[in-house]
């Protein structure tokens, strides 16, 4: 029998499928209507009735030790990413790992309710008795039911800036992160964020882990970190598990250095992940008019076959005081200012919530297809488009064949001269 059973859901491609899920794995996906409900239980069947499913989202670019501080001990006034960072460097003086848990757990809890069965965290190391990093990876076991989580060793105010900041690293390594992080662009001087990169690099095949590191995030077109971490990734040969994060600068690069930059990514295999929400915010900032817009070059970097993925980065924190921690909002900002609000435009939208999204994060059964994971979401709205257009709930949430979030959705009634009437903005 059955452990789930899904029936007249709406593909990507407008296509009518009843799913069947046993032990953790899609077992039949046939045409809608076609699988007899008595092969599930009937609590745990789910008639979507045209709306649109997918594989569960992946949210690869996340800091929970910092999320839901947002104006503690300040609010970030001039909006930029260093006051974010010198916000931060006060909060993070009294971390305690309960209240690390506690609002890392209701951050984790709203992602799954929209979708989220996959998350990597950045954890700060700079902060000297790794107290965020401790909490996270105890956490990574307690949610272990909801998502898949990720911790990066991440040195928030660079390696070389600090003597102890190397050997924080290294202990983090030890504790069992999973991802080695960085920030070149935070260090001191070029050569000491060359000499990061190549440290990470070290560690990772050390550690036999992926790197992912926050490069190039700033509107400095003299910040050109991206380079050495693609040419350092073709040099090892390890770009498929290298993530540049941010690499926001390459907005402001000179057409014909962006293209080599870009060369590079494709060679070496390396991803990139933008990140929307917050670059949307902190770029800019030293601008007059015109202000640029702060993202990278999604169009280009696409076009050359470098993987892409989409990031909520912030939720509720110094650098981003907003955010429901829901991918597709992150989603809409993007199609926004990227100018990526045309029709052919929401293909490549979803390519970056789901598939990119999951590559980065290494998920080996990702798709929908007999024999893939059994993670599905369904969203109360019947096809891409108009899911993006409204950020739709999502109605049923599937983590491995398991049920961990379900969304009744509000109704919402005009009354009239006439009478009332039920208005639905979903469908």
């Amino acid at each position: 029998m059955a452990t789930w059973l899904i029936t007249n859901a709406a593909t990507r491609d407008g296509s009518s499928v009843d799913i069947a899920i046993e032990n953790g794995t899609i077992s039949r996906l046939e045409d809608g209507g076609s699988i007899d409900p008595s092969v599930a239980p009937a609590d745990q069947r789910y008639d979507a009735d045209g709306r649109l499913v997918t594989p569960t989202l992946t949210e690869p670019h996340l800091h929970l030790d910092a999320t839901l501080t947002a104006g503690e001990p300040s609010w970030n006034e001039s909006g930029t990413l260093a006051e974010g960072i010198d916000i931060w460097s006060k909060r993070k003086q009294s971390l305690e790992a309960d209240d690390v848990k506690a609002r890392a757990e209701q951050a984790i809890e709203w992602l799954a309710a929209n979708g989220v069965t996959r998350i990597r965290t950045h954890a700060d190391t700079t902060e000297e008795s790794l107290t965020g990093v401790q909490a996270l990876l105890e956490l990574r076991e307690t949610v272990a039911d909801l998502v898949d989580l990720q911790v990066v060793a991440f040195p928030q105010d660079g390696i070389f800036t600090d003597e102890l900041h190397e050997d924080l690293l290294r202990e983090a390594l030890e504790m069992g992160v999973d991802v080695v992080g960085g920030i070149p662009h935070n260090e001191h001087t070029r050569e000491d964020g060359t000499a990061s990169i190549e440290l990470a690099m070290d560690l990772a095949e050390s550690y036999e882990l992926p790197v992912d590191l926050h490069i190039d995030e700033t509107d400095d077109p003299g910040s050109r970190f991206t380079e050495v971490l693609a040419s350092e990734a073709i040099k090892r040969g390890i770009g498929d598990r290298v993530t540049a994060s941010h690499v926001t600068a390459m907005h402001s690069y000179p057409n014909s250095y962006a293209a080599k930059v870009i060369s590079l990514l494709a060679e070496s295999g390396v991803s990139v992940i933008t990140n929307p929400p917050d670059n949307s915010v902190l770029q800019g900032r030293y601008d007059d008019y015109p202000r640029r817009r702060g993202h990278t070059r999604i169009d280009e970097l696409r076009d050359a076959n470098v993987t892409v993925g989409i990031g909520h980065d912030s939720v509720m924190d110094p650098w981003y005081h907003y955010g429901r921690a829901d991918p597709l909002d992150a989603a809409f900002i993007l199609l926004h200012y990227a100018h990526m609000n045309g029709r052919s435009d929401v293909g490549p939208l979803w390519d970056l919530l789901t598939d990119a999204n999951a590559d980065i994060f290494g998920v080996d059964e990702y798709g929908l297809s007999v024999g893939q994971e059994g993670s599905l979401v369904v969203y109360d709205s019947p096809d891409p488009f108009n899911v993006l257009r409204t950020r739709a709930p999502r109605t049923l949430v599937l983590k491995k064949g398991r049920e961990i979030a379900r969304t009744e959705p509000t109704t919402t009634t005009v009354i009239r001269n006439n009478g009332e009437r039920s208005v639905d903005f979903h469908r």
